[in-house]
């Protein structure tokens, strides 16, 4: 089983108008982690960047300006999920997307795609790499709510972590990312 565990921080929370600025991944496959990144990506509209979402992840503006082009970034992504999904392979074999929320990330990861790679990753997104059958902590945590195994307040990754012992410096997508495997790991346990 190949599972791509991966977290996104954003300009904002709108995918159709905001941007990545950071995409983590970890790769496991059969049990295994396999390879990490971490890639810093420039956003193109700077207009729309919402002044709450620097905030939240602490990176100012001058920062931004720094990291690599969207370009760049999903040159790299490509060539990571590359390495493990050759393209157009067979649906079981594709990566299981992972994470926290995962489907605010797929749609991000899907435009960066979309705006910034060839005419056949405008066609098909993310598609080439994963199948829809996502490993969400949000999801499986309100599956242990229900069944009396999860005694938390709500549903937010940090909260988690702390119910699990879990440390994490939220809202890097590294850090987070690394907690999500863990506590995806945790409910695994009960599931």
């Amino acid at each position: 089983m190949k599972i791509l565990y991966f977290d996104t921080e954003t300009t904002g929370t709108d995918f159709t108008k905001h941007e990545i600025t950071q995409f983590a991944a970890i790769i496991e496959i059969d049990g295994k982690v396999v390879k990490e990144v971490n890639y810093k990506c420039r956003p193109t509209n700077w207009e729309a960047i919402d002044p709450q979402a620097l905030e939240t992840t602490g990176v100012g503006v001058e920062q931004l300006k720094t990291f690599q082009t969207p370009r760049e970034t999903l040159r790299q992504i490509k060539e990571l999920l590359g390495t493990y999904i050759p393209k157009y392979t067979k649906m079981p074999y594709k990566f299981y997307p992972a994470g926290h929320n995962v489907q605010f990330d797929l749609e991000f990861l899907n435009k960066l795609f979309k705006d910034h790679g060839n005419d056949e990753d405008r066609k098909w997104g993310i598609t080439s790499y994963q199948n829809w059958r996502a490993l969400d902590s949000r999801v499986f945590g309100n599956f242990l709510t229900a069944a009396g195994k999860l005694p938390t307040e709500n549903m937010k990754l940090s909260t988690l972590c702390q119910h699990y012992g879990i440390e994490i410096d939220a809202h890097d997508a590294l850090s987070d990312i690394r907690a999500t495997r863990q506590v995806i790991q945790k409910m695994m346990q009960h599931l």
